[in-house]
C-alpha cells in the first residue's frame, strides 16, 4: 500500500503493472483549541488508505504535511510554506514521480492549497504528465468545526480534546471570505474555529470519510474509463 515501504525493484514492478500513485497533501496548522495541527494531513492520508484498501492497484506516497496556510498566521504551531513553494514542490515531486509512475493523483486535505495545486497540475499536464487533483467536498462548516471534528473523532479520537471544543465564527464562508483574505482567520475568529464543533460524532465522521473515499474511487474510474470494469490498475 505504501510506496515508501517498497524496495526500488518492487516499485518498478508495481509501476509496470500500471499502479496509480496517490499523493496525500495536507497542512500543519491550527485547528482551534481541540484539534491537532495535523488534522488536514490526517484526513488526506486516511482517504488514501481507505481507497487503497478497496483497490489493490493503488500505492500511497508519503504525506506532504506542509501547505499554504498563510491565513492561519498568528496561531501557535502553524507551519506554512506558502503557495509559491507548494506549487514548486508539487511540480518537482510529480516530475520525479512520473519517471516511475505513469498516473498520479494528488489527494488534497486543505482548502488553502487549492490555488497552488491547480496551477501545478495545469503545468504538469502541459508537459504530458498524467496528474490529477482530488479534493473532497465535505460540506458543513469550513474549519475546525463539526465536519473536521467528526472526521478526526472517527480517525484518531485520542487526538481530540473534546472538552475544549467551542463554537467559533459561524457566519457562512461566502460572507467570511473577504474578511479572511484581508486579515486571515485571526481577524474573524480568535479561537481559530470557523463553525461549531459541538455535537460532533465519530459516526458522522465515518460517514464523511466513506463518502470521500467513494468519490475518489469514482473519479479514478471516470479519469481512466478503460479500468472501469476491474477498477484502476
Amino acid at each position: 500500500m505504501f510506496v515508501a515501504h517498497l524496495t526500488s525493484p518492487e516499485a518498478g514492478v508495481r509501476a509496470a503493472a500500471g499502479v496509480i500513485l496517490l499523493i496525500p497533501l495536507g497542512a500543519t496548522e491550527q485547528h482551534g483549541p481541540h484539534l491537532p495541527l495535523s488534522t488536514d494531513s490526517d484526513i488526506a492520508a486516511a482517504v488514501c488508505r481507505r481507497a487503497a484498501a478497496e483497490c489493490g492497484e493503488l500505492l500511497i506516497a508519503p504525506t506532504v504535511a506542509y501547505g499554504a496556510s498563510g491565513e492561519h498566521a498568528g496561531f501557535a504551531g502553524t507551519l506554512s510554506i506558502g503557495q509559491a513553494a507548494l506549487e514548486l514542490l508539487v511540480v518537482e515531486l510529480c516530475r520525479s514521480a512520473t519517471d516511475t509512475f505513469a498516473r498520479i493523483v494528488l489527494v488534497n486535505g486543505h482548502g488553502g492549497n487549492m490555488e497552488a495545486l491547480r496551477r501545478a497540475v495545469a503545468l504538469l499536464r502541459t508537459e504530458s504528465r498524467d496528474v490529477r487533483l482530488f479534493s473532497p467536498g465535505y460540506g458543513g462548516d469550513p474549519h475546525a468545526g463539526r465536519t473536521e471534528t467528526s472526521i478526526q473523532l472517527a480517525l484518531n479520537p485520542a487526538l481530540v480534546r473534546a472538552e475544549l471544543a467551542e463554537p467559533g465564527d459561524r457566519r457562512p464562508l461566502t460572507e467570511l471570505l473577504p474578511l479572511l483574505r484581508a486579515g486571515g482567520v485571526r481577524a474573524v475568529s480568535p479561537n481559530g474555529i470557523l463553525g461549531d464543533p459541538t455535537g460532533s460524532s465519530a459516526e458522522e465522521g465515518a460517514d464523511l470519510v466513506t463518502a470521500a473515499t467513494t468519490a475518489l474511487l469514482e473519479d479514478l474510474r471516470r479519469w481512466w474509463p478503460q479500468d472501469r470494469e476491474e477498477g484502476p490498475r
